[in-house]
Order: structure tokens, then C-alpha cells, then sequence
């Protein structure tokens, strides 16, 4: 499902206009981010927690030359899905 196609989804089950599901869909994906950044976790009941993840530093190697590379640390984000998502996915 693309961005847009959710948006649809939302202006047809909330009887709203496309711009205001398009509000309500950016402000989420918006206060996600931004909870991200801060290195809050942001959990959805039923659905999955989105994290950050930091890794740290390390030697890897360059797989077209083989020369070892350092790796700087970084922060990721990580998605695990929630309970009642994998039992549904795993219905029947």
C-alpha cells in the first residue's frame, strides 16, 4: 500500500475529503518521525513499536575491492511488529 492509496482509505471509512485524510495521514507519519528523531519509541497497540537502534562503529570490508572500510556509528530505525499482527498474519 503506497501513501496514497492509505490516504484513500481514509477519506472513504472517515466520509472526510481527500485533503483532510491527507492532513490526518502526513500528521501521523510527521509525529512518528519526530518522536523517532528525539529518540522516543512509538508504540501502536495491535499493531507494532518503531524504534531507534544505534550501532556503533566498526571495520567492514569493500565487497568490490576487499579493502577494509571504517564504518561510522549510526542510529536506525527498527520495526517490531506486535503481537495481534503476527497472529493475524499467521491465520489460517
Amino acid at each position: 500500500m503506497t501513501k496514497t492509496q492509505l490516504i484513500e482509505k481514509v477519506a472513504s471509512q472517515c466520509h472526510c475529503s481527500h485533503a483532510q485524510a491527507e492532513i490526518v495521514v502526513n500528521t501521523i507519519i510527521k509525529s512518528t518521525q519526530r518522536a523517532l528523531e528525539r529518540g522516543d519509541r512509538v508504540e501502536l497497540r495491535g499493531f507494532g513499536t518503531f524504534e531507534v537502534r544505534e550501532y556503533g562503529a566498526y571495520t567492514g570490508r569493500n565487497p568490490k575491492t576487499g579493502d577494509s572500510v571504517e564504518v561510522a556509528p549510526k542510529r536506525a530505525p527498527f520495526f517490531k511488529a506486535g503481537k495481534e499482527l503476527k497472529a493475524r498474519l499467521n491465520e489460517g
